[in-house]
C-alpha cells in the first residue's frame, strides 16, 4: 500500500507541503527532523512533516518582528484587499482544502468542507472588519486640549491550534490578527499540520507579505515555551485543553502578553417538558455527533425532564442508530474515526464508569466493526452527575443522558462544572428562555439549536473555559491595544 498522500485526489497538488513555511519560503527547517502524519481512519501515514528546531521558532518570531510595522502602516484597505482574496481562494480550493482535511483528521468529506467555509467566513469579515478598528473623540476637561484614542496593532502575534478543527480555528485567529496589522506565527497539532500549511500556499498566492503569516508545526512543548517567553511575541491565541491553557498563560505571564485561551468545556443540553421534542432531538444529535463529538461545544450531558424523558430518549436513540459511519471519503458517511487510540481509550474509561455507577448502554458503547479508531454511536441512560462522563468532556459519540425533575434543579446541575463554553436548552416557554438563558453559567448559550457558530458573533467561554473572545468586532479587539493621545497647547 502506498505510504503517501494520493495527490491525483487533489486538482491543485502543490497544496500538499511538507515543509515549515517561514519568511515566505518553504524550508525543511534547520533540524532536519520529520513526523508522521497518520489518516486515522485507515493508519496509513499520509505525509511526514518538517519539525520545527529552536532555531526556526526563533527565525519566525524575528521575520514577523522585522515585517511588523510595515505591515502594520499599510493601509486598512490595502489589507482588506489581501484578505479578501485570501478568502476567495479559499473558497476556490475548498474541495481540495476538504480533501487533505478529512486525510488527515478523518471527519467526513462534506463536514470537513463545511468547516473549510466556515473558517473562511472569518477572513471575509475581518477583510471588512478591519477598516472598522475605530477608535473615539473624548469630549475635553481643558480649554485647548484634545483627547482621543486610537486603535494599534499590538504587534507580533502567535496562534497554537488543535487537531478537531484544524482549518477553522487557524482561520477563526488569523483572520482578525492580520487585519489589525499584526503578523502571526501558527504552531498547529502534530496531528494535522497539512490544513496549515495548505492555507499558508494560498496566503502566499493571495499576496500577503513575506514574513506576516509563518507556519511551525514541531513538539510542542519546545514550540509552546519559545512563544511564550519571546518578548518580541506579544499576543497569544491558544483554543485546546484547559490544563495546556493554564500553562500558556502562566508562560505568557513573564512577558505579561495578551491572550485568549479558549479551553475545555463540558456543555450541558437541557431538554424541557415543554420543548418541540423533534427539535430537541436534531439538536442534541447536531451538537453531539458533529465531528464524531470531537468539539468541545459538544453536548456532553444531556439533561431531560422527566416528563419527556422516555419519549425523548426513544427518537434519540432512533436517530443514533440510523447515523452511518464510515471512512470520511465514503459517500453518505455521517461520522469518522477518533483521532487516536488515546482517544478511544478515554471514550471506553467513561462508559464503563457509568455503567458500573448504574447507568444502561441502550445503542453502541463498543469499538466499532471497522477498526482502526472508529467507535459506536452511543447512547447512555441512566446517567448521574457524578460520574466521569458527567464531569469530564468525553471527546467522543457518547450522549449521557440526566435525569432531572425542575427547572431550578437543572441549571444547578448544568452549572455544576469549573468549565463554562457552551451551553444549550430546549423550551418553547418566553419566560424560561429569558431565565434559564440568564442564569447559566456559559459564555455562548443556544436557545432551541443545536448549532450556534457564526463569525459575525462573539465565541468565548467563563471560568476555567478560557478568557477573551474570537469573532464579530470583539474579535479583532485581542489584537490591537488602544492608545489614549491627550494633545495641549490648542488655544488660540
Amino acid at each position: 500500500m502506498d505510504s503517501r498522500f494520493d495527490r491525483s485526489l487533489l486538482r491543485d497538488a502543490d497544496l500538499l507541503r511538507e515543509d515549515l513555511f517561514i519568511d515566505g519560503a518553504w524550508t525543511p527547517g534547520s533540524g532536519g527532523e520529520r513526523t508522521e502524519v497518520v489518516d486515522p481512519a485507515t493508519g496509513v501515514v499520509i505525509a511526514r512533516m518538517a519539525s520545527a528546531a529552536a532555531a526556526d521558532v526563533e527565525r519566525a518570531i524575528t521575520t514577523a518582528d522585522a515585517a511588523a510595522p510595515a505591515w502594520g502602516r499599510l493601509p486598512a484597505p490595502a489589507r482588506s484587499r489581501i484578505l479578501r482574496r485570501w478568502y476567495d481562494l479559499i473558497v476556490e480550493h475548498a474541495d481540495d482544502l476538504a480533501t487533505i482535511l478529512t486525510a488527515e483528521q478523518g471527519k467526513p468529506f462534506a463536514e470537513a468542507r463545511g468547516e473549510i467555509l466556515y473558517g473562511a467566513g472569518f477572513v471575509e469579515w475581518y477583510a471588512e472588519e478591519c477598516k472598522r478598528t475605530y477608535g473615539d473623540v473624548i469630549p475635553t476637561n481643558v480649554e485647548g486640549r484634545r483627547l482621543l484614542t486610537l486603535r494599534q496593532p499590538v504587534g507580533v502575534t502567535a496562534a497554537i491550534t488543535p487537531w478537531n478543527f484544524p482549518s477553522a480555528m487557524i482561520l477563526r485567529k488569523a483572520g482578525p490578527a492580520l487585519a489589525a496589522g499584526c503578523p502571526m506565527i501558527i504552531k498547529p497539532a502534530e496531528e494535522t499540520p497539512l490544513s496549515a500549511t495548505a492555507l499558508a500556499e494560498l496566503a502566499v498566492r493571495a499576496g500577503i507579505p513575506r514574513g506576516v503569516l509563518s507556519v511551525v508545526p514541531g513538539p510542542p512543548v519546545l514550540v509552546g515555551e519559545i512563544l511564550t517567553s519571546h518578548a518580541a511575541v506579544r499576543a497569544l491565541s491558544f483554543t485546546g485543553s484547559t490544563e495546556v491553557g493554564k500553562l500558556l498563560m502562566a508562560q505568557s505571564a513573564r512577558t505579561v502578553k495578551k491572550v485568549a485561551l479558549e479551553l475545555g468545556g463540558n456543555a450541558p443540553l437541557i431538554v424541557f417538558d415543554d420543548a418541540d421534542l423533534d427539535a430537541a432531538v436534531a439538536g442534541a444529535m447536531a451538537s453531539k455527533f458533529r465531528n464524531a463529538g470531537q468539539t468541545c461545544v459538544c453536548a456532553n450531558r444531556l439533561l431531560v425532564q422527566s416528563g419527556i424523558h422516555d419519549a425523548f430518549v426513544k427518537r434519540l436513540q432512533v436517530a443514533i442508530e440510523a447515523l452511518t459511519v464510515g471512512n470520511g471519503f465514503e459517500e453518505g458517511s455521517e461520522q469518522g474515526p477518533l483521532i487516536s487510540e488515546a482517544a478511544i481509550e478515554k471514550v471506553q474509561r467513561h462508559i464503563g464508569d457509568a455503567v458500573e455507577g448504574g447507568a444502561s448502554v441502550l445503542s453502541g458503547g463498543r469499538r466499532h466493526s471497522l477498526g482502526q479508531t472508529f467507535f459506536e454511536p452511543t447512547l447512555l441512560i441512566g446517567v448521574h452527575r457524578d460520574m466521569l462522563v458527567a464531569n469530564e468532556e468525553t471527546f467522543g459519540p457518547v450522549a449521557a443522558v440526566l435525569k432531572f425533575e425542575t427547572e431550578d434543579e437543572a441549571v444547578d446541575v448544568a452549572n455544576d462544572t469549573p468549565f463554562g463554553l457552551a451551553a444549550y436548552f430546549f423550551t418553547t416557554d418566553l419566560g424560561r428562555m429569558w431565565r434559564v438563558g440568564e442564569n447559566l453559567e456559559f459564555g455562548v448559550v443556544g436557545v432551541n439549536t443545536g448549532l450556534i457558530s457564526y463569525e459575525g458573533a462573539p465565541f468565548g467561554g467563563v471560568k476555567e473555559s478560557g478568557v477573551g473572545r474570537e469573532g464579530s468586532r470583539h474579535g479583532i479587539d485581542e489584537f490591537t491595544e488602544l492608545k489614549y493621545l491627550c494633545v495641549d497647547g490648542l488655544a488660540g
